[in-house]
């Protein structure tokens, strides 16, 4: 979405190996001037889609980061790193290597909802410090196991006896290197993932990605930059509410709507209890807000 104020919307970046999800975000952030953040971090040596939120879309980063995530990797098998990836230390070997027909057999048995206990190195935060960070202090910690989402998990190719590569959709929290992990461990060896790619996240796909490279050549982007996303991009799975001229000033000053009668503003009777909606006035999006008791009460307000 353009606006005079600034750049508001979304850029789906082709992210290159060896940079971080932060380092992606610092170098938009100096060519938006404006507050800028991402849906869903990256590994170093992952590439693919990183959607960016720049201005006012970084109010609904929660919503891209909870759409489904398709990727592509490739597994190598016989051997543990500390990481789950290339770029830890070796911590185990052996001279298993599971056939096509017995990866294809194990398959199903990673597919619904399973548990998965996350990497050591990871995100996650345990007492107010990520789990990376402690393992990187030699004090890997040991994380819960916890419910994940896989919809599908497919090989795509052996290339040689060592690796495999595969393909798989999955829900929010799914870790692709734990999940080589214990495909690895379900097939009587080791294994960690080498490379992995992202094709999309919710309703931002590879088709969108663009090049870092790209963006890093222009001086500054504009609000009516081409490759700019509307905000509402994120939001496409959620109701969407329009609302009348008085009914966007009370939301803007955050002040909640209560049910009217039948034809007279926002009808929401329709939605349940605690649905989160898009609400619009005159084609512009206005705030995202919960059915609460009775009354639309605003969660987050757009500013331009």
């Amino acid at each position: 979405m353009a606006t005079e104020r600034g750049p508001h919307g979304w850029l789906v970046i082709d992210k290159p190996p060896g940079m971080t999800s932060s380092q992606v975000v610092a170098a938009i952030r100096r060519r938006a001037n404006a507050k800028v953040g991402h849906a869903g971090t990256l590994d170093p040596l992952a590439t693919g889609v990183l959607p960016i939120a720049i201005g006012e879309a970084t109010k609904t980063t929660s919503y891209a980061m909870s759409g489904r995530k398709h990727y592509r990797f490739r597994v190598r098998w016989g051997v543990a790193r500390a990481t789950d990836d290339r770029e830890g230390e070796v911590t185990a070997e052996c001279e298993a290597r599971p056939s096509r027909a017995a990866i294809e057999a194990v398959l199903p048995r990673f597919i619904g909802t399973i548990p998965q206990s996350p990497p050591a190195y990871s995100a996650i935060k345990l007492n107010g410090r990520r789990a990376y960070a402690l393992s990187r202090a030699d004090r890997a910690p040991s994380l819960e196991r916890r419910p994940v989402e896989i919809l599908e998990l497919r090989l795509i190719a052996t290339p040689d006896p060592d690796h495999a590569d595969c393909e798989a959709r999955v829900g929010k929290g799914t870790y692709i290197r734990a999940l080589a992990r214990d495909l690895g461990a379900a097939l009587g060896t080791f294994a960690h993932v080498t490379e992995l790619r992202r094709l999309c996240v919710g309703r931002f796909t590879e088709n969108q990605a663009i090049a870092l490279d790209s963006i890093t050549r222009r001086g500054h982007i504009s609000a009516d930059y081409e490759h700019l996303l509307p905000i509402e991009t994120a939001l496409d799975d959620i109701p969407a509410l329009t609302l009348t001229e008085g009914e966007t000033t009370r939301l803007r000053s955050g002040l909640s709507l209560r049910r009217g009668r039948p034809g007279e503003g926002a009808d929401f009777d329709r939605l349940e209890e605690g649905t989160v909606v898009s609400a619009w006035h005159r084609r512009a999006l206005v705030a995202l807000a919960r059915i609460d008791h009775g009354h639309l009460r605003p969660l987050r307000v757009m500013n331009y």
